[in-house]
């Protein structure tokens, strides 16, 4: 693995393959936790759903931590129940059932009605104790989207980047995405950026040349850089083939 740091705060990982960033991605993400709580006796996560970040979280959950301090919760959800195949919560919860008290909260309730509302996502956030997140991961679309801030919607609109913007927002995707047509809920970009870490995990080499292009100072219509132009912290760019 080789580390190299690039304009517009984005900081490179590169790992030989997907077993390597998995590990990887599992140790910074026990080791922020475990700093967190033995600083302020809680910790916090926001998860990327999507296959890349799986593995890592499965690792994650057989890391030695203090579950029942550490609250985490998807950084966006689709509109479906949370038993359906496509939801991130059941997803994290499948790959973190070792970590044995953690409070993994949702976006969505459980049985959704037919009109998404960001009423669920909020009432998680308001129960939160904290300001900032201890660590924020994030995967990235090939169209250069970040949890459901597409490219195209409102997601990145003046009101809604703005700092007294909401912290969530009901995104639908236009096109909706046919491998997950659905309706969303995401964390605004704003909300997003409000974290001590932020990392970003993407794996391929057509994503690794938008990246490479976005950190540049190409692309700027896209999510993905107005999200690394934003942020306060050098997002760590954890990537494989």
């Amino acid at each position: 693995m080789s580390n190299r740091r690039m304009p517009l705060h984005g900081e490179w990982h590169l790992h030989d393959g997907r077993d390597a960033l998995a590990a990887a991605l599992a140790c910074v993400l026990a080791d922020t936790l475990r700093a967190a709580t033995a600083a302020r006796g809680t910790a916090s996560a926001v998860l990327a759903g999507g296959s890349t970040p799986l593995p890592a979280y499965r690792a994650l959950a057989g890391a030695r931590l203090d579950w029942p301090a550490v609250t985490a919760l998807p950084s966006d959800e689709r509109w479906v129940a949370h038993a359906h195949p496509a939801c991130n919560l059941a997803q994290l919860r499948g790959c973190l059932a070792e970590a044995q008290g953690l409070d993994l909260r949702a976006l969505t309730p459980a049985t959704p009605g037919p009109d998404p509302d960001t009423a669920e996502a909020e009432r998680s956030l308001a129960a939160l104790a904290f300001r900032d997140f201890d660590v924020v991961l994030l995967g990235m679309g090939g169209d250069g989207h970040v949890a459901s801030l597409f490219p195209g919607t409102d997601a990145l609109s003046a009101a809604a980047v703005a700092a007294d913007a909401p912290a969530t927002r009901v995104v639908r995707p236009d096109p909706l995405p046919p491998e997950a047509p659905f309706a969303r809920i995401s964390l605004s970009l704003p909300r997003l950026l409000r974290t001590r870490r932020l990392l970003l995990a993407v794996t391929g080499e057509a994503k690794r040349s938008l990246l490479e292009q976005v950190l540049s100072g190409a692309r700027a219509e896209l999510p993905v850089t107005r999200l690394l132009a934003a942020s306060a912290v050098p997002a760590e760019i954890h990537w494989s083939p």
